[in-house]
């Protein structure tokens, strides 16, 4: 509670792009960072290997009631969220034809329903303390462009590109920004099978006309700026961080 640094929470934030957003919002904007992750080890030890006051705790973000508790340990032990990243988010690629409710749920869960849930109680405290805050939620380039193996991740995200928007009128006369970022391919564990595979980065590396995937540090660096009052007259965007992607008009 003494640590007079802005406090940012970031879900998702054991690994991969929500572990590079966080070392970049506590290097760039000399914030404290709290790390929310479903992986209770890793983002323990992700907040100890970040040092300077991160704190790990472990939540899952397609839980309502989770999601509620950890505002409340947040809010009662270290202060009020005046940065937040949505990251937490899955995909569960398969085929749609044999793509099951459940399955579907549980992605819009994750990937949209929490993004809501941790939007909406971020800025309710934000609001309650006159804080002016900032959040970036993380949707993908498949809010525009579809891929048929992953429906509802094309789903969520888009839901995420709406949802930001949206919060972004409710929460502007507050002066609370929020913003998106939509990422193309990038080099984190979800691209693993990609990754292995040389006839599926082939096709990668056809519709990406930088020809190379993104690194998540090159993801962390647009969301801290979104953040940061460089983009203080930036909100309710969808900046898309793809190598060009979106640009070539073709997804195959």
């Amino acid at each position: 509670m003494n640590d007079k640094r802005p406090l940012a929470l970031v879900t998702g934030g054991a690994q991969g792009i929500g572990l590079a957003c966080a070392k970049a919002i506590a290097n760039d904007l000399n914030a404290r960072v709290v790390l929310a992750d479903i992986n209770s080890e890793g983002v323990v030890k992700a907040a100890e290997d970040m040092g300077n006051g991160a704190v790990g705790l472990t939540c899952d973000m397609g839980d309502e009631q989770a999601v509620s508790t950890l505002f409340d340990t947040i809010e009662n032990d270290y202060g009020y969220v005046s940065l937040l990243v949505n990251c937490a988010g899955v995909a569960l690629p398969g085929d749609f034809l044999e793509t099951s409710v459940e399955q579907f749920r549980k992605v819009i869960d994750i990937n949209l329903v929490g993004t809501f849930v941790a939007l909406q109680r971020a800025a309710k405290g934000m609001v309650a303390n006159n804080i002016e805050g900032s959040i970036v939620n993380m949707s993908s380039i498949n809010a525009l462009v579809a891929i048929p193996s992953i429906a509802a991740y094309c789903a969520s995200k888009g839901g995420v590109m709406q949802l930001t928007k949206s919060s972004s009128l409710a929460l502007a006369p507050h002066n609370i920004r929020v913003n998106a970022v939509g990422p193309g391919s990038i080099d984190t564990e979800m691209m693993a099978s990609v990754n292995a595979n040389p006839a599926a980065m082939e096709m990668v590396m056809s519709r990406t006309p930088l020809k190379r995937v993104g690194s998540p540090d090159e993801i962390a660096n647009v969301v801290s700026f979104l953040l940061s009052d460089k983009a203080s007259y930036i909100t309710g965007e969808t900046i898309y961080v793809d190598g060009g992607r979106i640009g070539m008009n073709y997804t195959c």
